[in-house]
């Protein structure tokens, strides 16, 4: 059988019992009273009614509401505790309300019992679901003053003029008392008076009157809080919103024992006070809004109680008038998308003993003092911004900007969380990035950086954004030059940044246009394998870019490059994506790769080499990706070399010896020697048409000057105490000037493997052949008239050679 229920009103009780249907739940159960049935009863003052269910579990299609009406206008207030009446009802949820009536000069207080009350935001609930509200009545409008839990810091409220206080109670919940009983008390002149004692470290949160709504028109009201006098107090405003005021001002008013200026007034916006001793009073004063657009004051804040720390009063100096165009900002851990628990006691940076605040911003240009109100300073982080522009090249060049963290920073007793250099250069001007003495090294997988502090930095356009990678100290890259604007974000990493910041050596400046969107100049380490990636990695290189690596090698040294992947791994929709690979050298051979051919295999490199990579409009989710690895070798001397100088050297020997045999012998004659053309060659070059321009009978480059033998061989010869010693050729390396700019990518037709050569399109040099157009003749003494005329008349069959003569002369002997 269903449970019966009977209700019985006394009338001088003045309750009302309603039950009704849950907003939103089907009809699936009914009232029954005198067998009719019903789905709402309402059983009024000097009433008994009995009644019962049709279904076992009521509480899930009903509620219930009690109300008690109290008149402290026309009679005595029943004053006290406040009990929950009528007993023996059903357990269903239920809401008790009490409606007191008031005068308006009058004052009642809403006392609580422990553990007090803690303010939450309309439309939230308690962890029990047991949750009271308190409203006010001014003449006939109705004022929210709050919705609160069980467990909280709210000792009481005292409110002006007549209070409707409600409790929302569970089905399955029984409490004995209603926790709170009214008091009379004189009028308090406002709103309404919220006490919150707060005995130790702790933190309560408030709102205003009506939140998230406007706070009534040109209304006061006070919040008291009761502190320890050997406790600290700090005010943070988290969020507010102004009316619009025709006369008056919103403020905020402080009053503080022992304060010599109260009430201490203070704006919304302005930073609240922080580090109050003991108790004091905060109260919100409205003003008489515009009619026609009134606006909406609000405000949500919250109050931190917490112990004095023991360095409250040590100062850190904070030197930044040598500074430009800089900020530095001190706040807690994950400022200011995190913010830490309510019971948690916070970090506080204060400018002054009662400017405290969870974060400080220091302006460059000015020195400050500042302390600090915090158990763990580990507790808190420093981020650091400056900007480093150039708007005239010529006023720029030349200057070199050092891209360090200053001291001033370093030497706080806080952690450096992430320093930003924003370089900011207009179109046609370019950034550059050094590092001469420790050189950079890329962060990749194959090479993780092992330091305190990293780069990351990212070149930007109005269009994209280019992440060129990050990087740390200890590499081979000397220097980054980068198209557009450039962010550079400094992250540190534990606690060893401040004594490797000693020895920062990163600089900047700006450098007229450059082809590519970024360039590498790279010089590997010979102990170490260098790995290199593409930057954008690994979402891929933004289409059309182009990107170059300029890789030194070491006189003496050979390079080795390879590639991690066998393709590039992007497929062109418009265009086509390129690799090139060219060594910086008169006659290079330049490799260059389509995005469909597969990588080169390892590739030795005997002088300095350019990667140069460009990209296409990649086909949706395909990425142009590209990792590459440098190994440097010393340079081995092949024994086939080795065996070909040391053959030379003995045959120029050799040849110094006969021609110095020669030599002697032809001292015995003193005939010059004289240059005699030889008629019967063909002096027409093959492959050299029109080299002469006029004819062989008009010009007189066939006749050479006389040459002795020492001009012809003296070059090979050096006599030293009658030794010969032989010239012998030795390699040494190009030390001469090497272009600075990577190759061009090819066009976008199929090319592989291109040699290239500086005299392209030029015929090959000529090459010697058996018959010399010009032979040497030693000339008789007394025939050279005869010689001559005969040669102007003849074909030249009457010269002899040099060796004919030196048969003669032998025969002669």
């Amino acid at each position: 059988p269903l449970a019966s229920f009977t209700v019985s009103l006394r009338t001088t009780d003045n309750i009302t019992v309603t039950i009704k249907l849950r907003p939103g739940v089907p009809q699936g159960c009914q009232i029954h009273v005198k067998y009719l049935p019903r789905y709402d009863l309402k059983i009024k003052p000097g009433e008994n009614v009995t009644f019962t269910f049709t279904c076992k579990t009521p509480e899930e299609y009903f509620i219930m509401e009690i109300q008690k009406n109290i008149d402290c206008v026309s009679g005595p207030c029943p004053f006290g505790d406040v009990h929950l009446y009528p007993s023996g009802l059903p357990r269903l949820n239920r809401t008790f309300i009490w409606d007191v009536k008031a005068s308006t000069k009058a004052g009642l207080e809403l006392k609580f019992a422990t553990p007090w009350l803690r303010q939450i935001e309309p439309g939230g609930t308690c962890p029990d679901l047991i949750s009271y509200n308190i409203s006010s009545c001014i003449d006939t409008a109705t004022v929210n003053i709050g919705t609160f839990c069980r467990g909280g810091s709210v000792s009481r409220v005292k409110l002006q003029g007549g209070v409707i206080m409600a409790l929302y109670l569970p089905w399955n919940t029984s409490p004995i008392t209603s926790g709170f009983n009214i008091a009379n008390r004189s009028s308090i002149k406002r709103l309404c008076i919220i006490e919150s004692t707060l005995k130790e470290e702790s933190s309560v949160t408030l709102m205003s009157p009506n939140y998230p709504l406007g706070f009534p028109e040109d209304e006061l009201m006070t919040w008291q809080f009761i502190v320890p006098s050997n406790m600290r107090a700090s005010v943070f405003f988290h969020n507010y919103s102004l009316s619009n005021c025709e006369r008056k001002e919103e403020r905020v008013e402080y009053y503080i024992p022992g304060s010599v200026s109260n009430p201490e007034v203070f704006k919304l916006s302005d930073i609240q006070p922080a580090n109050i001793a003991g108790s004091f009073n905060l109260s919100l004063q409205g003003c008489d809004q515009d009619a026609q657009n009134p606006g909406i004051l609000r405000l949500l804040f919250q109050v931190i109680v917490q112990h004095p720390q023991i360095d409250e009063n040590v100062t850190h100096l904070v030197d930044l008038r040598r500074e430009w165009n800089m900020t530095v900002t001190i706040h807690s851990e994950g400022w200011p998308n995190w913010s830490p628990l309510m019971s948690e006691p916070i970090c506080l940076i204060c400018k002054d003993p009662r400017t405290c605040d969870r974060a400080l911003t220091l302006e460059s240009g000015a020195i400050y003092k500042i302390s600090f109100l915090c158990k763990d300073l580990a507790r808190l982080r420093i981020t650091a911004e400056k900007k480093i522009s150039c708007v005239d090249f010529w006023r720029c060049q030349g200057k070199s900007y050092g891209l360090s963290v200053p001291k001033a920073i370093t030497q706080l007793p806080v952690r450096l969380h992430r320093f930003v250099w924003k370089l900011l250069a207009p179109e046609q001007i370019n950034v550059e990035i050094m590092s001469p003495t420790l050189k950079l090294q890329q962060h990749l997988q194959e090479q993780r950086c092992n330091t305190s502090y990293s780069y990351s930095i990212v070149s930007a356009t109005p269009e994209r954004d280019l992440n060129v990678g990050v990087f740390c100290p200890g590499g081979s890259i000397e220097k980054i030059q980068m198209r557009n604007n450039v962010t550079i974000s400094l992250k540190t990493f534990g606690k060893g940044f401040p004594n490797e910041s000693n020895h920062q050596d990163l600089k900047m400046s700006f450098v007229q246009h450059i082809k590519d969107e970024c360039t590498f100049t790279v010089r590997p380490d010979p102990k170490a394998k260098l790995y290199l990636q593409t930057p954008n990695w690994p979402h891929g290189l933004p289409p059309y870019v182009s990107v170059s690596w300029y890789i030194a090698v070491p006189s003496g040294q050979v390079a080795r490059l390879g590639f991690s992947r066998d393709r590039v791994g992007v497929s062109c929709e418009t265009g086509r994506a390129y690799v090139n690979i060219q060594e910086q050298k008169l006659g290079a051979e330049e490799t260059v790769r389509r995005e469909d051919e597969a990588l080169p295999k390892p590739l030795q490199m005997y002088h300095n080499f350019w990667v140069n990579v460009s990209n296409c409009k990649p086909v949706d989710k395909t990425r142009f990706t590209l990792q590459f690895w440098v190994t440097l070798a010393e340079k081995k001397i092949d024994l086939v070399v080795i065996i070909a100088v040391v053959s030379g050297a003995g045959l120029l020997v050799a040849i110094g010896l006969t021609v110095c045999c020669i030599r002697k012998k032809k001292k015995k004659s003193q005939n010059p020697m004289v240059g005699v053309y030889n008629a019967n060659v063909n002096t027409q070059m093959p492959g050299k048409p029109g080299l002469f321009k006029k004819g062989r009978k008009n010009n007189e480059s066939h006749v050479y000057a006389v040459i002795d033998d020492a001009m012809v061989y003296g070059h090979l010869l050096k006599e030293s105490n009658g030794s010969v010693t032989p010239e012998v050729d030795v390699y040494r390396p190009f030390d001469g000037p090497v272009g600075s700019l990577p190759p061009s990518p090819p066009p976008l037709s199929f090319r592989k493997d291109i040699k290239l050569s500086p005299s392209v399109g030029e015929p090959p040099p000529p090459t010697e052949t058996d018959h010399d157009a010009y032979t040497f003749a030693h000339q008789k003494l007394g025939k050279r008239e005869k010689n001559e005329d005969v040669n102007e008349k003849s074909n030249g069959d009457t010269s002899t050679s040099l060796l004919e003569n030196k048969e003669q002369d032998g025969s002669e002997e």
